[in-house]
């Protein structure tokens, strides 16, 4: 019986794989920080790690490169799941030596499961791309263990009907945990309102990818992203990035009625137009919305801009103020008369970020408003929020 070592701070996701890995005949054992992983590591001697990086006392990472560190652990299997938007993390995690690296939000424990035998079973890749080791036997064809689609479909339908049945009690949480964050006497109390209201949205990102629901998943993993941020680094708390966190949570609950429907799983393409006279500016926003896997198109001629806009229907638009030829607010103004864009999310991206320039934007027709300089996963997270707003409205 081959032994499974689960590193996963969240109970509930912990428990889920936990029984799945049981049922294929493996032994598991499940530590809910990284120092009893360490811990478990040395007396439980497993074959393989499943592996969160968002973790208490010792992170992911840290834990990583003690198990590299030990000459039995250079070779073992270690499946890091964690959020796409910890790129830095993710990166630290390959290094470190980490096999794979999965996306919570996008792998089922199914996946999870076959991933793991393969590496087991010698046709993987070992760190660092060196040969794999030993070879072992994967799961008999003859089994009689309740493995099949049938099982696998059954499973997952009663995990979905119980994730959908929290989503209330969860909401209600987090907007308790996002007012207490707003109304904050202190630093000191709003990170940890910050840090508890990022452990919700770590938990339901998680959870959502387990059970298949994309649209939720998607969202909360940025979101989770953003208070991170926020919470290493104070000084990007501000009016701005609080009003995103309040708008993503508000979507959250919209997503909790509507993203569980099942022709509200996929995650939509979507067609961004980006106009800003700086290179520099342009470059940054696009790299934002490449971290929120949502492609664009940018302009730097307000004019040109107009043209474009005459021909072709966008979703969502990123405008500068201060541009030659047009400023953002005589483009927006005129846009709003072009019959495919009265409607079409406008999001002011700009330095000018006093009272009247404020104003200015919602008088010509703006949506939303994010002053330079930004973070980019605060971007990322605006239009996540605009974009998967408008395909559910286009869906009702």
């Amino acid at each position: 019986m081959k032994k499974i070592l689960i590193v996963e701070d969240d109970q509930i996701v912990a428990n889920i794989y936990r029984n799945k890995f049981s049922v294929e005949g493996f032994q598991v054992e499940v530590a809910l920080d990284g120092s009893v992983g360490m811990e478990l590591m040395r007396s439980f001697r497993p074959d393989a790690v499943i592996l969160d990086l968002m973790l208490p006392k010792v992170t992911g990472v840290e834990l990583m490169k003690q198990i590299r560190a030990e000459a039995e652990f250079e070779k073992l299997p270690v499946i890091v799941l964690s959020n796409t938007y910890l790129t830095g993390m993710l990166q630290d995690a390959w290094k470190a030596g980490a096999t794979k690296c999965l996306s919570k939000a996008n792998c089922t424990p199914k996946q999870v499961i076959d991933i793991v035998l393969t590496e087991l079973s010698g046709n993987g890749k070992a760190p660092g791309g060196s040969l794999p080791g030993p070879s072992y036997l994967r799961r008999p064809v003859n089994d009689a263990r309740p493995t099949t689609a049938v099982g696998d479909a059954q499973f997952q339908t009663d995990l979905r009907k119980s994730f959908i049945e929290s989503l209330p009690a969860a909401l209600s949480a987090l907007r308790g945990l996002l007012q207490g964050t707003i109304k904050a006497e202190n630093e000191a109390v709003r990170l940890k309102q910050i840090s508890e209201l990022n452990r919700r949205i770590h938990s339901l990102s998680a959870n959502a990818g387990i059970t298949g629901m994309l649209q939720i998943a998607q969202m909360a993993e940025a979101v989770e992203a953003l208070l991170k941020e926020l919470y290493e680094k104070p000084k990007n708390i501000n009016a701005s990035t609080l009003r995103t966190v309040a708008a993503a949570v508000d979507f959250l609950g919209v997503l909790f009625q509507r993203g569980v429907l099942p022709a509200n799983q996929e995650i939509p393409d979507a067609n961004i137009l980006v106009i800003d006279d700086e290179a520099i500016s342009r470059r940054a926003v696009t790299y934002a919305l490449e971290k929120a896997k949502l492609k664009c198109v940018s302009v730097e001629d307000p004019v040109a801009a107009y043209t474009m806009l005459s021909e072709t229907k966008f979703d969502l638009i990123f405008l500068d103020v201060d541009m030659p030829g047009m400023t953002g607010f005589e483009l927006c103004t005129k846009l709003r008369t072009l019959p495919a864009h009265k409607k079409t999310p406008v999001i002011f991206v700009t330095s000018l970020n006093d009272f009247e320039n404020r104003t200015n934007s919602t008088m010509s027709g703006g949506t939303d408003f994010i002053a330079k300089p930004f973070l980019f996963i605060e971007l990322a997270v605006k239009a996540l929020v605009y974009v998967l707003r408008g395909r559910l409205e286009k869906g009702k």
